[in-house]
C-alpha cells in the first residue's frame, strides 16, 4: 500500500475527547481532541503491554493508556510512568500529521516531512453556497480497496449493479475512454439522448431525454471524483459545456481508507448544482445514495470471497482498461517508495 499519501482517518465530528480507534494501511491508530479542539494521531497500542490505547482516557492534552496509566503528549512522547521517576526508552509513540479539511480528518501515513497538505483532492464548489450538500456514514467494506477503485473506474457496471438508481439499460453498450494523467485515471463517456436513469430524474431542472456524462477520476491511492452531467438530449457530447441554469450537475467524492488487505472504510458526499437550501432533498439523496452504494458493498464483499476460493486466474475485458492500468501505475508508485 501506499504510504506516502493522505488518506481520510474519520468524519471530524466522529472525533472528540473520548478516543477513537482506526486500522490505516494496516497500522493500528488512535485518534482523539485536544482541549483547543485540534485532532491528534498517534500509534493506537501502548508500548507497555500493547493495550489499544483508545481504551484509555484523555486527561487535557494527554492520552493515557487504560491499563498502567502511562501517559503520552500530542507529538507521540511519554511523559509520565505511574509508580516510577524516569522514562524507560523506547516508550515513546509515533505522532502521525494530521490536517481537517471538508468535514474530513485526513492523516498522512508516510514520511511525516513530505506530508504537505496542499496535495490533498482540491474541491472548488465546496462551501458554493449555490451547490447543496448531502453525506453518509462511512461504510465498511470486507474486501480489498483495490476492487472498489477497479469498480469506481467501471461505468458499465451501473447498468447490472444500479438498474433501479444510477443506471438503465442505456448504460449497457457504450464504451467508456480512458485517460491517464499523473494524479490518477479518468474513465468518461456521454450517453446521448437516452431517458433519465431513476435516481436523477427528480433531480434534472428539465422533461424529455437527456444526454449524460458519467466521468469517474481515481486519484492515487484511492480518491474517486465521480461527475454525473444531464442536460437536454442535443446539447451534450464531447467538447461541450453544460448550462448551469438547465442542467443537473452532481459531483460524488468518495475517499477509500485501506484497513488492511482484506478490509476498507468508504467515505463519501455528494454537492449538486439545485435546491442547495432543500434539507428534505439532502436527506432524500443520502438516503438513495446509500441504497446504491450498499448495493456495490454486497457484489465486492461477495467478489473478495471469489477471489478468495478461486485465486488470481480470472479473465480481463475492455471495460477492464482503466482499473487495469490505475493498479499498474499504482504498484510503480508502491514500489518506489521501497
Amino acid at each position: 500500500m501506499l504510504k506516502n499519501a493522505w488518506y481520510v482517518a474519520a468524519w471530524a465530528d466522529e472525533v472528540t475527547a473520548v478516543p477513537v480507534e482506526r486500522r490505516i494501511i494496516g497500522e493500528r491508530v488512535v485518534l482523539y481532541r485536544c482541549g483547543d479542539g485540534s485532532a491528534v494521531a498517534l500509534a493506537g497500542l501502548c508500548p507497555h503491554r500493547r493495550l489499544p490505547l483508545a481504551m484509555g482516557r484523555v486527561e487535557g492534552d494527554t492520552i493515557a493508556c487504560g491499563y498502567h496509566g502511562l501517559t503520552f503528549a500530542p507529538d507521540g512522547r511519554c511523559v509520565r510512568v505511574p509508580c516510577q521517576h524516569n522514562v524507560p526508552d523506547g516508550a515513546d509513540l509515533r505522532a502521525y500529521p494530521l490536517a481537517e479539511r471538508y468535514n474530513l480528518l485526513w492523516i498522512w501515513m508516510g514520511d511525516p516531512d513530505r506530508a504537505d497538505p496542499a496535495a490533498i483532492v482540491e474541491i472548488p464548489n465546496w462551501g458554493n453556497p449555490d451547490w447543496g450538500y448531502n453525506r453518509g456514514a462511512a461504510m465498511q467494506y470486507a474486501c480489498n480497496y483495490l476492487y472498489i477503485t477497479d469498480n469506481l473506474l467501471d461505468p458499465s457496471h451501473v447498468a447490472w449493479v444500479h438498474q433501479s438508481s444510477f443506471g438503465d439499460t442505456a448504460c449497457e453498450a457504450v464504451p467508456p475512454q480512458t485517460r491517464r494523467d499523473q494524479l490518477g485515471m479518468t474513465v468518461s463517456r456521454w450517453i446521448l439522448d437516452a431517458p433519465v436513469a431513476p435516481f436523477y430524474r427528480d433531480l434534472v431542472p428539465f422533461a424529455g431525454n437527456a444526454d449524460r456524462l458519467q466521468q469517474y477520476e481515481v486519484r492515487y491511492p484511492a480518491h474517486a471524483i465521480i461527475k454525473a452531467v444531464f442536460v437536454p438530449a442535443g446539447q451534450g457530447g464531447p467538447g461541450t459545456e453544460p448550462d448551469p441554469a438547465s442542467s443537473f450537475l452532481m459531483d460524488s467524492y468518495n475517499f477509500i481508507t485501506p484497513e488492511d488487505d482484506g478490509h476498507s472504510r468508504y467515505y463519501w458526499f455528494q454537492l449538486r448544482n439545485v435546491r442547495p437550501d432543500d434539507a428534505a432533498l439532502s436527506a432524500q439523496m443520502s438516503e438513495a445514495v446509500l441504497a446504491a452504494f450498499s448495493e456495490d458493498l454486497a457484489v465486492l464483499n461477495a467478489v473478495q470471497q471469489g477471489m478468495d476460493e478461486a485465486g488470481d486466474d480470472y479473465i480481463s475485458i475492455a471495460t477492464d482498461a482503466g482499473p487495469l492500468r490505475f493498479r499498474h501505475e499504482l504498484a510503480k508508485l508502491i514500489v518506489a517508495e521501497g
